[in-house]
């Protein structure tokens, strides 16, 4: 039995999993998909790695998954306990030496994203909520999500930590196809040239655990 620990991105919500947790608990498997505490602006990435293994306690045969913001904590996961496989999904894959708050510089992500708006015909490259996250997110889903999300502070953004080395572990790198956010070739890169591995593209934007979890569940297995 594999042990899925979930790791969600911005807002800290372990709810955003919940379709993908209901398909793997289907397959026999078991799910820890904790809140992180976004809200607390005292708190980074090490205290998010905290909660997570706190929550995740004895179990074993381990996959841990970062969505975005949670790929910095799931890579210090891998590095520090035994897992099986580290996944990032439309994740912040992080670089050794790396602070959260450099990764939007050092990876070129402000000038991927001005790309992608301008190729998709807009003018602006200012936030967009609806645009970038919940473009494909069924209605009802994201109305639910709104109960569940909290304000996301700057803690993992200015605390200081960096990945102190690569985790020894295989990984693998899923990426949405229409993600607005991230964009594919931006992902594609950072997969190639950070992670040493091709990407698995899924349909789905940056929300791929909303937006369609049966393909971001048969990436996953």
């Amino acid at each position: 039995m594999t042990t899925w620990l979930l790791l969600p991105g911005a807002g800290g919500a372990g709810w955003y999993w919940h379709l993908v947790a209901e398909r793997l608990r289907a397959r026999g498997d078991d799910v820890v998909a904790p809140d992180l505490p976004a809200d607390d602006p005292t708190a980074g990435i090490p205290r998010y790695v905290e909660v997570a293994l706190a929550a995740l306690g004895d179990r074993s045969d381990v996959v841990v998954v970062g969505q975005s913001l949670g790929g910095p904590s799931a890579a210090e996961i891998a590095r520090r306990v035994p897992v099986r496989r580290l996944v990032f999904v439309n994740a912040m894959i992080p670089a050794v030496g790396e602070s959260p708050g450099d990764w939007w510089t050092a990876s070129g992500h402000q000038e991927a994203k001005e790309a992608a708006v301008r190729a998709a015909g807009r003018e602006d490259a200012g936030f967009d909520e609806h645009w970038e996250f919940l473009h494909d997110v069924p209605a009802d889903v994201a109305a639910a999500g709104a109960e569940h999300q909290r304000e996301q502070t700057d803690g993992p953004f200015v605390d200081g930590w960096a990945l102190p080395a690569w985790p020894d572990v295989p990984v693998t790198v899923i990426v949405g196809a229409d993600d607005r956010f991230f964009p594919l070739d931006f992902q594609v890169r950072l997969a190639r040239e950070r992670a040493g591995v091709e990407p698995v593209v899924v349909p789905g934007g940056h929300l791929l655990a909303l937006a369609n979890p049966d393909g971001l569940v048969a990436a996953l297995v």
